[in-house]
């Protein structure tokens, strides 16, 4: 029988961990393949169901980009004023994270976790804002599409032939309290796209010309999938550690490989490795004889 008993120093962890997510405020990120697929409008809807359960909500800043359905939604929810800042002769806004730390709500809404912050903002970036606010204890919601994905950069070139610039790293996602999958087919993406409900229609014409064709929807949509289930997995292992649940659950497929003496079998063994190793799923090699 396994000694599945954490060490000293293993509790210790278990116990800096614990006291530092009860004075930490939640990361909750609604995640989608691309834009139009509702993350917006999912993360107010589930605002005025904390509002509804007596949480006390606050609009930092939310993008509906001319979206009436999405728009409709910022009814009944407090909305912060957004900070004015001078940049090259114009004004522009940006969200106020003094005055959200002021406020100091129950949840936050702080909407496209990548964006890049104007010169003269405290952070560069948006999700510098939301990791100051978290510190001081603010639960905060949060979108994201899966092509600002740090290490999906070039794959994401590769698909769209585009180079995102506006990234976030990894590991800040990875830490996220709650991601919420935000998914829609590729076709229902478009047919909303040419009835006006994502972008105006000038724009949506360029859109569906270029970035929003079915092949790149599809796999964008892949990824998003495919980085979810990289989150369930991850989190399931954290329940297992600190359960102190040795034997490993069978949630995914197992691979059988069959070979005989000819010459590709090698080349099959290490492709079923690799294809295991992906899956994180065990793998058995079987070759009969026949006497």
């Amino acid at each position: 029988m396994h000694d599945i008993r954490p060490t000293p120093e293993q509790l210790l962890q278990q116990i800096k961990q614990q006291e530092n997510a009860l004075s930490r405020g939640k990361l909750k990120i609604f995640f989608g393949s691309s834009a139009g697929v509702g993350k917006t409008y999912d993360m107010l809807s589930s605002a005025h169901q904390a509002q509804a359960h007596g949480l006390n909500v606050l609009v930092g800043i939310v993008e509906t980009h001319g979206r009436s359905e999405t728009a409709a939604l910022l009814e009944g929810l407090t909305l912060l004023p957004l900070q004015k800042i001078e940049y090259r002769g114009k004004i522009l806004e940006e969200f106020d994270i003094d005055a959200a730390l002021a406020i100091h709500p129950d949840i936050l809404l702080v909407d496209e976790l990548a964006h890049s912050n104007v010169s003269g903002s405290r952070h560069p970036k948006r999700w510098h804002d939301v990791e100051e606010l978290l510190k001081a204890g603010i639960t905060v919601y949060t979108t994201l599409n899966v092509q600002h994905l740090e290490s999906l950069n070039d794959v994401v070139n590769q698909i769209t032939g585009v180079v995102v610039q506006e990234t976030l790293p990894d590991w800040f996602f990875d830490q996220a309290n709650e991601v919420v999958l935000v998914d829609l087919p590729a076709e229902e993406l478009l047919a909303r796209l040419h009835e006006g409900k994502v972008y105006i229609p000038s724009q949506a014409k360029h859109a569906i010309k270029n970035f929003f064709r079915k092949g790149n929807l599809m796999a964008l949509r892949e990824l998003a999938l495919r980085r979810t289930a990289d989150l369930v997995d991850a989190d399931m292992q954290d329940y297992r550690n600190q359960s102190r649940i040795a034997p490993i659950w069978n949630t995914a497929d197992q691979l059988l490989v069959g070979i005989s003496t000819r010459d590709h079998s090698e080349r099959l063994i290490r492709h079923a490795a690799r294809l295991a190793s992906s899956l994180h799923s065990q793998w058995y090699v079987v070759h009969v004889v026949v006497a």
